[in-house]
């Protein structure tokens, strides 16, 4: 190998998963590690097992993953659960899905923006990228365009997809943000914009392809869209404030954390 460890930025990827079985092995294996070490970046992959009731996790670690365990459902709580279990040593953060709908191949344009300093987080954006047929309906695409006008307009920020589940943070960025989120479920990823938008990151957008999941989706358009409107109206009123000491640890994630 070309490159001394010392030379190479370490990004830690987290993948929360729910009974991907269909999907997790080939998320894995096409991430671009090769072609990653050729320009400095080293992949450290991270599957949080959301409690599945299938074989998502031996399969993640027969592919090379390590795996965390989250027992509360929800896709909020297994971000958490990665958000707070980064390697020390890490650079920059990537999330993305563990269903094959996004490309890994394409992890190297959302982490050169970061690198090269030009913001703080990236946004992979499905509607300004490419939508495979059959990835998205049209009642999902009309909200998610809804939802990002409405963003732009009322936090004042460039976003083109804040429904994406494709983001890239530098180390700092990220911890910076995650004492503010509390989301349990799908509406993690309209809580971590619109709080992105308050605590005046620099956030750009970079266009992704979108593709068909593999296995059965555990969104639910109506219930999980009333969760969505409901943590962007409240965060327009919300604030940053410092988190004392003593609020994390009456916080019942982070508690589990310390002590597991």
């Amino acid at each position: 190998m070309s490159h001394q460890n010392t030379t190479l930025k370490k990004v830690s990827v987290l993948i929360p998963c729910y009974n991907e079985v269909g999907g997790i092995a080939n998320v894995i294996k096409s991430f671009p590690f090769e072609k990653a070490l050729s320009q400095g970046f080293l992949f450290d992959i991270i599957v949080i097992d959301n409690n599945s009731t299938d074989q998502t996790a031996d399969i993640a670690r027969a592919h090379g993953a390590t795996v965390l365990f989250e027992p509360m459902k929800g896709k909020g709580n297994a971000m958490k659960r990665g958000f707070y279990s980064i390697p020390t040593d890490t650079d920059y953060v990537v999330m993305l899905d563990g269903d094959d709908t996004y490309r890994p191949e394409e992890i190297l344009r959302l982490i050169e923006p970061l690198h090269s300093d030009f913001c703080d987080v990236v946004i992979g954006s499905r509607l300004s990228g490419r939508i495979m047929n059959g990835s998205m309906n049209n009642l999902n695409r009309a909200g998610n365009w809804i939802y990002s006008h409405l963003v732009r307009y009322f936090y004042k920020v460039n976003v083109t997809d804040v429904l994406t589940g494709y983001f890239a943070w530098k180390k700092s960025a990220l911890e910076d943000l995650r004492p503010h989120l509390y989301s349990q479920g799908f509406a993690i990823e309209m809580e971590m914009v619109t709080k992105m938008a308050k605590l005046n990151q620099q956030i750009c957008c970079v266009p992704i392809s979108y593709h068909i999941r593999a296995g059965r989706t555990n969104l639910s358009p109506v219930r999980d869209g009333i969760r969505i409107l409901w943590m962007f109206t409240k965060n327009l009123y919300w604030a940053p404030t410092i988190p004392t000491k003593k609020s994390l640890e009456e916080s019942k994630f982070v508690s589990q954390l310390q002590q597991g």
